[in-house]
């Protein structure tokens, strides 16, 4: 299914639309939301996809030496066109007991670079971090309290390069329950778990659109319960699917 997003601000109507009619659907639309019109397929149920750490790992590793033609922004903005700040991510895997669950945030709306949208724990690679898997740890300590000790690092994904000007270095983490989450509230609002299952289901995959100073953007989108994952970490999403699928 293709969306097509004007601007920002349609996008987000089309997300808060999307959350509405959702919340309708199970008795939990909220005050002064109003559903508007959703097209395109219900969601395919997710297949029971069960990992362990040591497969996975496995998987990492075979799918670095091959060559797949991989989702990114590179398309927006090439390589060349801008500078690239470098940026690490921790993509972490929890073991669950019906299979591994993805870490993921809600940033907080008062933030200035993508406020209120859905990502993973991550940020800048500073001067003071020996590599982007350290950052990627550090990161995650700072905004969801999950200590580096907690993290078997699996592997990394191939880089990601955004059309806002970041070169983004995914960490593959697994981690096993329980977990003392504790969300930094000055970075983030809320910390949830995503089915890996239910990202590996290619049915659950959207590409959408909008148009900028006479420029086309695509992405990707995983709509999820009331939630609307896009951008960087729906297209990383996508990139782990395509790794572990093969």
């Amino acid at each position: 299914m293709l969306i097509h997003a004007k601007n920002d601000i349609e996008l987000l109507s089309m997300a808060r639309r999307r959350r509405a009619v959702h919340a309708a659907r199970n008795g939990r639309l909220r005050s002064g939301e109003v559903p508007g019109e959703v097209t395109g397929k219900a969601m395919a149920k997710a297949p029971a996809t069960m990992f362990d750490a040591a497969q996975l790992r496995a998987r990492l590793r075979m799918a670095q030496e091959r060559v797949f033609a991989l989702a990114g922004d590179s398309e927006a903005h090439p390589e060349g066109e801008r500078a690239t700040t470098p940026a690490a991510v921790l993509v972490g895997l929890v073991g669950r007991m019906d299979g591994p669950h993805i870490l993921l945030t809600l940033r907080s709306a008062h933030l200035k670079d993508h406020a209120g949208q859905i990502s993973f724990p991550g940020g800048r690679i500073e001067a003071f971090d020996p590599d982007p898997v350290a950052a990627a740890l550090r990161e995650a300590q700072e905004e969801i309290g999950v200590r580096p000790q907690q993290v078997e690092v699996l592997g990394t994904l191939p880089r990601y390069r955004t059309g806002t000007g970041f070169l983004i270095h995914p960490v593959v983490g697994w981690i096993d329950p329980p977990l003392d989450i504790r969300p930094d509230p000055t970075e983030v609002a809320e910390v949830f778990e995503l089915p890996l299952a239910f990202a590996l289901d290619r049915r659950n995959h959207h590409r959408a659109f909008y148009e900028c100073e006479g420029r086309r953007r695509e992405y990707w989108v995983l709509p999820y319960q009331d939630r609307y994952i896009w951008g960087a970490t729906a297209g990383i999403l996508v990139n782990l699917a395509q790794l572990l699928g093969e």
